[in-house]
């Protein structure tokens, strides 16, 4: 968890420095500080388990195992992207990892996880499938049918709220009611839990058990991982909306320093090994900036392409 953590900053620190030379084009909504909610959901989950995420969701495709290779190039929109280049930041997907995509449209994957738990329950696995959104999302119609449906279908769903406490510019304090996104889950009739979002061991140990749940034919869980983002809403916004000491304090309790300590601390982790975890994810990145660049863009034919499932009786 801690190489991945380190592989998610570097990823979106040198996406950042691209994006900013005018060497990806679009828009990207950076994760920088949240990492260890990506981390955390993710390492609980198994290969053919299904991610559903958000715009912001650069940390899930690479904490559920997807290319960096494929992700940076698909940021570039290039055509050897997971995506071919057509999804961009907001839409990347990686069905090969069981990554179904990051979503532009607030609160998607809180209708679309029920689904995707009621096909494992036709097929008969014992798959999970995880929904992500942010604070925000949690305050829309969308969250609220899709967990009632969740809970009445007792579909294998895990509902993880990455609550950083800014939708887009609106401070939670100002939007949300009761406080706690994690209480609503009583309302369903679910377990909630309220997690320390800096905290990858425990964002872990929360996702453990509601992973374990889902698996065992127990229905969904909702969990409420409190973090902070240390970039803007996305990349060049001004953040008027909050003060520079927020940031700071969020940085005092960046998640990747605070898996490191305690490692250190538990003689774990020492400078020499950090040192080689480091530099193996540093050429990781650069290697997937390399083969980016050096990539195609798509054909404009190619437009025309992937447009429509073709069934096995038709042409």
């Amino acid at each position: 968890m801690y190489a991945t953590m380190l592989r998610i900053r570097r990823a979106e620190e040198r996406a950042r420095e691209l994006y900013a030379a005018g060497r990806i084009p679009g828009f990207i909504h950076l994760s920088i500080g949240q990492e260890a909610v990506a981390a955390g959901v993710c390492a609980p989950l198994r290969r053919d388990d299904y991610l559903l995420s958000t715009h912001r969701g650069h940390g899930h495709l690479i904490a559920k195992g997807g290319s960096l290779r494929g992700f940076m190039a698909e940021l570039y929109g290039r055509a050897t992207g997971c995506c071919k280049g057509k999804g961009g930041s907001m839409h990347i997907a990686d069905a090969s990892v069981g990554y179904l995509g990051a979503n532009g449209v607030l609160t998607s994957g809180c209708v679309l996880a029920p689904g995707v738990g009621q096909s494992i329950q036709m097929r008969g696995t014992d798959q999970v499938a995880v929904t992500v959104f942010g604070d925000g999302a949690a305050n829309r119609g969308p969250f609220h049918e899709g967990v009632n449906l969740a809970a009445l279908w007792r579909v294998p769903v895990v509902f993880v709220c990455e609550n950083n406490f800014w939708a887009s510019t609106t401070a939670h304090d100002l939007s949300t009611a009761g406080g706690s996104i994690a209480a609503r889950a009583a309302g369903y009739g679910i377990p909630g839990a309220t997690v320390d979002g800096n905290d990858v061991l425990a964002v872990y140990d929360a996702m453990e058990s509601a992973v374990a749940r889902a698996r065992a034919g127990q229905g969904p869980s909702l969990i409420e991982a409190r973090t902070v983002r240390f970039m803007g809403h996305f990349e060049g916004d001004p953040q008027g909306y909050r003060s520079r000491g927020e940031v700071e304090a969020g940085r005092q309790r960046d998640p990747i320093a605070r898996l490191r300590a305690h490692l250190e601390g538990a003689n774990l982790l020492d400078a020499a090994h950090a040192a080689r975890v480091a530099a193996a994810v540093e050429a990781e990145v650069q290697d997937a900036v390399d083969f980016a660049e050096s990539s195609p863009l798509p054909a404009p034919e190619d437009a025309l392409q992937d447009l429509f499932v073709h069934y096995p009786w038709t042409d």
